[in-house]
């Protein structure tokens, strides 16, 4: 009966989006479901990878808007963080991915499915591992049994945690010299069962951090077999197609179709155009950054009055700042930024929406597959026509991230790694990965123009990033990096982690509740902001309809937080 039950889900094995309007847990057999005996491996498979994408776009949302990468709204953290936040993530995972992984296992005992069922552990530990970063103790034990526990409890984090790493190191043994059949569509890494193993060794890194623990991280780092150049990135891909169905990243969808796009988030964008000064206070802008924003104007502080939801103030004015920021983020520029043409929203805005469509800053090339920008100041809304057509990544884990931690290991934990080697080289794979987005717009970066001072060139010459802008940007934050005391040295690396991670909300957020770093982090709007939330409520979906389950607080800490760094 257990195994018909976790069959259940077969049956949407073409649909693109896992999706479910109820989640009960007291499910009984369906006569009309798929048999095991009738399922298709390869279709069960890709309904997995889906129903992943799916699980780490829902994680990395709301995460990423608690960490400043995104913006969010509604004043204080409570109206933000609601316990409807993460239903579609807590039922992607519980009533579609972990079931569809043992229903794969079941099928394929046995026989020679080795890199099938490996990769579907790699994506159910990853999985695992979110769940508690973000709510904590969660359920694992009694989960997944169908009419036997109809109300699962909860194990604690650290439990999760454990078997979590535990099933990584049973889909290695399976991955390791296998000479089984690849799936017939695999989309991270065309069945490359090394590169599997890659991914699986470095977010056990990745756990390894939260958790404080040196030895696993050196063990690791020695073995060599981790993810550390371009080619092994663990990354989802979307594609360009606009209908039947949609393939194109959310990014793209959100900004370049007919609807206005979430706002971006002031601060990120300000890490890379105004945050870093060099030696001798000049401003250092990011080579990154054209890459990551499109401006639709050039003066984002000369527009409409119509156009602006400052809160403070009618107009952009930077005096009209709250004055609690002064305490930690005086610098940090308020409404937008000025002299730039980025204009988002500040940290948890609770204005209305105004007419600012055409004003408001899109999501670039990178990850989403938008506009690089060129300094056309086009508006994006042109039915999904132009740009990269939506052929982005989910940046799960990449090289630059995976330096970058190691960096940060090596700072806090004193690992046998060396700091500023790997911020180095973080940055240059960081920033290589977004010009190599390039490709996805040659006709754009091929382009002949003529500026108004006269000069002339291609696109890519006169506003790409080359080798000498990247040795520039590289050689000046060293440069700061060298000058700084240790707690600088570590506020640094935890900016290069946080623009190296554009597209991974979850590691944002799982970096501030690390370090409690960047140092300048910008405030909410109101200096009565709430509870910054540690860890999100429980969904509401298993609170009502779990009987075993108590909601939580925001302010409880997930087991490897330092209850001492403090939050905002």
């Amino acid at each position: 009966m257990k195994l018909i039950y976790k069959m259940l889900m077969v049956i949407g094995i073409f649909a693109f989006t896992s999706a479910c309007t109820s989640f009960e847990l007291d499910l009984l057999e369906n006569p009309n479901a798929v048999a095991p005996e009738n399922a298709s491996l390869n279709d069960l498979y890709n309904n997995i990878q889906l129903t992943f994408r799916n699980v780490f776009a829902g994680a990395q949302g709301s995460t990423g808007g608690a960490a400043r990468m995104y913006h969010v709204g509604g004043g204080t953290y409570e109206n933000f963080a609601t316990p409807e936040t993460f239903d579609g993530l807590w039922i992607n995972a519980y009533s579609n991915l972990f079931p569809d992984v043992e229903a794969l296992e079941a099928i394929s005992e046995g026989q020679n499915f080795n890199i099938h069922t490996g990769s579907a552990k790699i994506f159910k530990a990853y999985t695992l591992l979110t769940l508690v970063d973000i709510f904590g103790d969660v359920p694992l034990s009694e989960a997944l049994q169908g009419t036997d526990v109809i109300s699962p409890s909860t194990d604690p984090g650290s439990s999760v945690y454990d078997a979590a790493l535990s099933l990584l190191d049973e889909a290695i043994a399976e991955l390791d010299g296998t000479n089984a059949a690849s799936p017939r569509y695999e989309g991270f890494y065309g069945g490359d069962n090394d590169n599997w193993i890659k991914a699986a060794n470095s977010i056990k890194l990745k756990a390894a951090l939260n958790k404080g623990d040196a030895g696993a991280i050196n063990s690791l780092v020695s073995g060599g077999n981790i993810i550390d150049e371009a080619s092994e990135d663990f990354q989802f891909n979307y594609g360009s197609q606009r209908n039947n169905p949609n393939s194109r990243h959310p990014f793209y969808n959100s900004h370049y179709e007919q609807g206005d796009g979430a706002y971006m988030s002031n601060y990120y964008m300000w890490l890379l155009a105004g945050d870093k000064v060099d030696l001798n206070d000049m401003p250092i802008i990011d080579p990154r950054i054209r890459y990551y924003f499109y401006r639709k104007v050039d003066d984002a502080e000369g527009q409409d009055l119509t156009t602006y939801g400052c809160h403070y103030s009618v107009e952009p004015v930077q005096s009209a700042k709250p004055a609690h920021w002064e305490a930690t983020s005086p610098n940090v520029p308020y409404c937008v930024i000025p002299n730039s043409g980025y204009s988002g929203r500040d940290h948890l805005n609770p204005q209305g929406i105004p007419p600012d469509g055409n004003i408001r800053t899109s999501y670039g090339l990178y990850p989403g597959g938008g506009q690089f920008d060129d300094d056309e100041f086009d508006d994006t809304r042109q039915l999904g026509t132009t740009g990269g057509m939506g052929q982005g990544i989910w940046p799960i884990l990449i090289s630059p991230m995976v330096d970058l931690m190691r960096a940060e290991a090596a700072l806090t934990l004193g690992t046998n790694d060396d700091a500023r080697e790997l911020l180095e080289k973080g940055m240059r794979a960081s920033i290589a990965k977004a010009v190599s987005f390039e490709s996805l717009v040659p006709g754009t970066m091929g382009s002949s123009v003529t500026l108004r001072d006269g000069s002339e060139g291609t696109i890519k010459e006169l506003f790409g990033t080359n080798d000498e802008d990247i040795d520039n940007y590289v050689e000046k934050v060293l440069a700061i990096y060298d000058a700084a005391d240790a707690d600088g040295k570590l506020d640094l690396v935890a900016k290069e982690m946080m623009i190296a991670s554009w597209g991974n909300g979850l590691e944002a957020y799982n970096l501030y509740r690390r370090t409690g770093k960047p140092n300048n982090m910008q405030p909410a709007l109101e200096a009565a902001f709430g509870q910054f939330p540690r860890t999100f409520l429980y969904p509401a979906i298993n609170v009502t309809r779990n009987a075993s389950v108590s909601q939580k607080e925001l302010g409880d800490n997930t087991f490897w937080m330092d209850s001492s760094i403090d939050l905002y």
